[in-house]
């Protein structure tokens, strides 16, 4: 815009000083919208940071592991620093604020403004007597060009307070069922930390002594593959040896796989760096419990105690709360209203003044959807019940499953016991009888594997027989953790507190008796 251009229109007063101090503003805007905007993506050094700090924040603020890691320890652990816990945990925190933030929609609101007018000329008008059509007042005005305005209009609507109301009760129903989500997470923790400790024992009590028995078999193959090249023994000899201790290098390189997979699934689970070293402290001296009798209490438990079940509960609280804010849409609505203004126009003779007003409404385009709105309603109803009931049979069945898994695993364990004891028993026959340092020493070498396979067999069928305990006191949905657990605790602290409330629960619910010829 040129200079001499607006040096006349602020002379013909039509560009007020004030809208001239404007202008640099709005030609900022101006340039502004009309840049481009281009994405940009994430650099490698970007990418790198938030890898690092993430592996940082994974692993911060550990206790430091000074001593063997007991099994209610490694709950414990896996409860303080498990990530999926900590994000259950943030979620809880999460849906408690956004019923709290909620709660507001249901109070008035109030809108304040105040500002500043300004015209580039008055706001002039002729008064004309519409009896006579003579003019009466020309060219007046009843403004100034320049004024100072403000209002605060608090305003109260009826349909709004409903919705917001049972948008309340549904964000707190939404709360309840995030601590049972949360409740279902810690139990599932308990039951993956059970699966993973025993297996993680067998592997480190197994350790050593299948990587000896790994080294003598290797050797012997290697003896045979010599013996074969030099021709000592016949080929048809050393090749059925070789095969034998082929398979047996290859049963015990599996057992070693395995057995290293579980202790690094154990620290995930409780979320130890990986280049931690850490030894467990149980034996296999610990005793299983005994198989539980009482199914059908176990089963009405279930249904009364699953985090499952009851976040459906409260989801069916929530169906009904969303029916009923649909629902308020088709009544009338009442909208109060009271705004106190103010206008510095001197020519009024009231500069302040306030309006209010009662307004009913209804949207009559709506009411012809009335009927399909209740057949949504009914047909949620029925989904939410069917959903149920599909659940707690799913439920009922899971219970039945694992006790009979227990009664098998409590079998299996048995045999496992017995093999093994045969087995060492072989073994050490095949050291007493000795004798050649070819033959004997395979015949060892095969007794010694068979050994160390019915061990890990009988390792194997113990956690088994954990896991399918604990999958007894996950399908029931028993508490892991008291009401009242203050969340301070050390992990030595939190340990003792897991231990005394599953055993109290365990005692208290799982009421259990020995069937015949059934042992410990």
């Amino acid at each position: 815009m040129p200079t001499e251009s607006i040096s006349r229109w602020q002379r013909n007063g039509l560009l007020p000083q004030s809208a001239l101090r404007l202008l640099p503003l709005l030609a900022a805007i101006a340039i502004t919208g009309g840049c481009a905007v281009h994405p940009k993506p994430t650099t490698p050094d970007e990418i790198q940071a938030r890898a690092t700090t993430d592996q940082v924040k994974i692993y911060a603020n550990q206790e430091p592991i000074e001593h063997p890691i007991r099994f209610e320890e490694a709950v414990a652990r896996a409860l303080k620093y498990n990530l999926d816990y900590r994000l259950k945990l943030m979620e809880s925190a999460l849906a408690s604020g956004q019923a709290e933030l909620v709660s507001y929609d249901m109070l008035p609101s109030l809108l304040a403004s105040a500002g500043y007018v300004f015209r580039n000329n008055y706001y002039v008008t002729n008064s004309v007597n519409i009896e006579t059509g003579e003019t009466q007042l020309s060219n007046s005005t009843s403004q100034e060009k320049n004024r100072a305005i403000g209002s605060a209009a608090l305003t109260w609507d009826l349909l709004d307070f409903g919705v917001g109301y049972y948008r309340a009760r549904q964000k707190g129903n939404e709360l309840l069922m995030a601590e049972e989500r949360r409740q279902r997470v810690i139990q599932n923790i308990l039951q993956d930390v059970r699966i993973s400790y025993w297996r993680a024992l067998a592997a480190q009590n197994l350790e050593q002594q299948t990587h000896t028995l790994h080294e003598k078999a290797r050797q012997a193959l290697e003896m045979y593959r010599k013996a074969e090249r030099e021709g000592i023994v016949p080929h048809k000899e050393t090749l059925d040896f070789q095969r034998l201790m082929l398979d047996t290098v290859m049963l015990l390189s599996q057992r070693e796989q395995d057995l290293e997979i579980a202790k690094r699934e154990l620290a995930a689970l409780m979320s130890i760096p990986p280049d931690t070293p850490f030894t467990l402290a149980d034996t296999l001296a610990r005793e299983l419990p005994p198989m539980p009798i009482n199914a059908r209490e176990l089963e009405d438990l279930a249904l009364r105690t699953r985090p499952e079940l009851r976040e459906e509960d409260y989801r069916v609280r929530v169906t009904a709360n969303e029916v009923r804010a649909r629902m308020l849409s088709f009544f009338p609505n009442l909208s109060l209203s009271l705004t106190p203004q103010y206008d510095s126009n001197q020519y009024n003779l009231n500069q302040s003044w306030i309006d209010s007003g009662v307004k009913l409404g209804l949207n009559l385009l709506k009411l012809p959807s009335l009927p399909a709105a209740q057949r949504v309603n009914e047909a949620q109803v029925k989904v939410d019940d069917a959903r149920r009931m599909a659940l707690s049979m799913a439920i009922l069945t899971q219970v039945r499953v694992a006790l009979e898994r227990y009664r098998l695993a409590l079998q299996d364990y048995q045999l496992a016991r017995q093999s093994q004891s045969l087995d060492d028993r072989l073994a050490d026959y095949a050291n007493a009888s000795l004798q050649s340092e070819t033959g004997g020493e395979l015949e060892l070498i095969r007794a010694k594997t068979r050994a160390l396979n019915s061990e890990y067999a009988r390792y194997t069928a113990f956690a088994t027989a954990q896991s399918a305990y604990g999958r007894i006191y996950n399908s029931v949905g028993l508490a892991v953790l008291p009401t009242d657990l203050k969340p301070e605790l050390s992990v030595a602290e939190l340990a003792d507190v897991v231990s005394a409330h599953v055993t109290q629960v365990e005692q208290a619910t799982l009421s259990a008796a020995l069937t015949d010829g059934q042992t410990r």
